[in-house]
């Protein structure tokens, strides 16, 4: 007898609870095939858009952004190309680099103001650097004495080669403050 019961319950209609239209259900009640094909397709659709999704992000993980940036060292000349007591701006544009001249030395100057990072311009008529955004200002030799720079500009290392030309290697770095510009490396000796 329960075993009827339970069929009964199965094969007898369904009545919806929402008040407003009563509409009847029973599970003879079929899905057309066109109706079934649509639901089918937008679910594969949709599947494939996900999986298409994380695929590219996981593509895009594996190649990851490459920063193409100049050599950090590079030949600038011989000693002989520079006046004594002049600055040349030749490798400012490319490399960020001045090269300066003294009587008894040759050195590479940072183009990079220590406040704020801006570029500096070499005012031979003033004998200074001047940063154009904060008015920052630099003697020949890299010493800040006006504007907000709190310390003197940086130096390279600089070397000469074999060949007797001048290299300049950007990765080594000499800070005044720090007592690195008695540094060998930081100078050349002419």
């Amino acid at each position: 007898m329960s075993e009827n019961n339970s069929e009964e319950k199965k094969d007898s209609p369904v009545i919806s609870s929402d008040n407003s239209s009563t509409k009847e259900i029973t599970i003879d009640d079929k899905i057309d095939r066109r109706h079934f094909i649509k639901w089918i397709t937008v679910g594969w659709a949709a599947f494939i858009a996900i999986v298409a999704g994380y695929g590219s992000l996981v593509l895009r993980y594996l190649f990851p952004n490459v920063l193409f940036e100049p050599k950090q060292s590079f030949r600038a000349g011989t000693v002989d190309d520079y006046v004594i007591g002049e600055v040349s701006e030749v490798y400012k544009e490319k490399h960020g680099v001045w090269i300066v001249r003294e009587q008894d030395k040759l050195y590479a100057l940072s183009t990079i103001c220590t406040h704020l990072g801006c570029t500096p311009n070499w005012q031979a008529a003033e004998a200074k650097y001047k940063c154009p955004c904060h008015g920052s200002g630099f003697y020949k030799n890299g010493i800040n004495f006006e504007g907000p720079a709190p310390r003197p500009l940086e130096r390279f290392k600089i070397t000469l080669s074999d060949d007797g030309s001048i290299v300049v290697d950007k990765t080594k770095k000499f800070q005044q403050e720090k007592g690195e510009w008695s540094d060998p490396e930081s100078f050349i000796l002419v």
